[in-house]
């Protein structure tokens, strides 16, 4: 198969570097020069680090490297069977790159979006045969991350979701396959990890240490939420959390956080920047968190619930599947267990009270339980 990647930023050349491992001619598009010189390097480098590590050997290396061509006009991208655009999060943007490339590929190539969160069926309607055009989203970084949602439009044809789906999962990727609405699956369901963790903290329950330890003692996350937002940096899970409280028509279960709004002004952006939740400068240590068990397991508690609720009203609304959604949450932000999963283990009972709890205490909409939740509950029934 012939790909065509377009933006050699970290995503497109990780999706480039998976592409060319699974035996694909592959060309990597970008207008700057540089950057397309700079994907090159990293890839050797990449490359070099597994042969050190035994994990691939020199001909395996070679082989990856020669199915990489690098190219500087989009016209070269006329031979491909599949398209993945991975470049700024601009619908704007974007429409112009797939309107000009529709030009130069043929009527049956595939040409695919790798955004996490704009509308696909916005993107597709820039095209003069839209029924061609998919999401196909990557996680970061592409070649260790197992998870890939498939988002079809609604002008999306059959026969190129299944294609899409083939191709990925022939790519020794995990295909979730999501319905065209904000975030998806993961940046939908995710919000609350970080919504829930920072409402605790400007409540004056907890610091982040204090929260972040919690959710990774308790819950066994790997990164705590302020760790990962600071980790993803603060301006860009800022402007996730706007695009899809916008886009939910400012449903207060997405209302963007003060704290993480002043921190992105200010340049606190997290590890790239040197500051963000915690402070990265050298000789600096890490505060040390309040480590009370009872305190940490309410935090737990809060955070986790509101999780389930939002994968619960997910799987209400037929966004995916029980089994893709678990799927994506624990392949794609590597969380310990899948949500419906952990909603069994503790009870659909629990989770009502919960949530229920909650909404008593505040009166905002923010803790309304989900249907999906309540009715199960009333019937007595689990999501496996």
């Amino acid at each position: 198969m012939n790909v065509g990647i377009i933006g050699s930023g970290t995503m497109g050349s990780g999706i480039a570097q998976v592409a060319a491992t699974a035996g694909c001619t592959v060309k990597l598009y970008d207008t700057n020069e540089a950057a397309l010189e700079k994907a090159r390097l990293s890839l050797e480098k990449i490359l070099a680090r597994l042969v050190e590590k035994g994990r691939i050997d020199t001909h395996e290396k070679l082989r990856i490297q020669s199915n990489i061509q690098y190219v500087d006009t989009l016209k070269e991208l006329a031979g491909s069977n599949l398209t993945i655009e991975a470049i700024v999060e601009n619908l704007d943007i974007k429409k112009k790159v797939f309107s000009e490339l529709e030009s130069y590929v043929s009527d049956d190539c595939i040409i695919a979006s790798n955004t996490s969160s704009l509308s696909i069926a916005s993107i597709a309607a820039s095209l003069q045969k839209p029924e061609r055009c998919i999401g196909i989203h990557f996680f970061n970084p592409a070649p260790l991350m197992k998870l890939v949602e498939v988002i079809p439009a609604v002008q999306t044809s059959k026969d190129v979701l299944d294609l899409a789906v083939k191709t990925i999962s022939d790519w020794n990727k995990t295909v979730a396959v999501a319905k065209d609405t904000p975030g998806f699956i993961v940046n939908r369901v995710a919000r609350p990890f970080y919504g829930e963790a920072l409402r605790i903290y400007e409540e004056g329950i907890a610091d982040f240490a204090t929260i972040d330890w919690s959710l990774k003692t308790i819950g066994g996350f790997r990164m705590g939420p302020f760790e990962l937002m600071d980790f993803i940096g603060n301006d860009v899970n800022y402007t996730v959390t706007e695009t899809v409280f916008t886009s939910f028509y400012f449903d207060p279960r997405y209302k963007p956080s003060f704290t993480q709004k002043r921190l992105s002004e200010a340049g606190y952006l997290g590890r790239k920047t040197g500051k963000g939740y915690y402070d990265y400068s050298e000789g600096v240590e890490m505060p040390t968190p309040t480590e009370n068990k009872e305190l940490a397991q309410q935090i737990f508690d809060r955070v986790l619930v509101m999780l389930i609720n939002e994968v619960a009203d997910a799987l209400f609304l037929n966004i995916a599947s029980a089994e893709d959604i678990d799927n994506a949450m624990t392949k794609g932000v590597n969380y310990p267990k899948g949500l419906l999963a952990w909603a069994d283990e503790k009870g659909i009972d629990w989770c009502v009270a919960k949530l229920d709890e909650l909404y008593n205490e505040y009166h905002e909409d923010r803790y309304r339980c989900s249907p999906l939740l309540r009715k199960m509950n009333k019937e007595n029934k689990s999501f496996f």
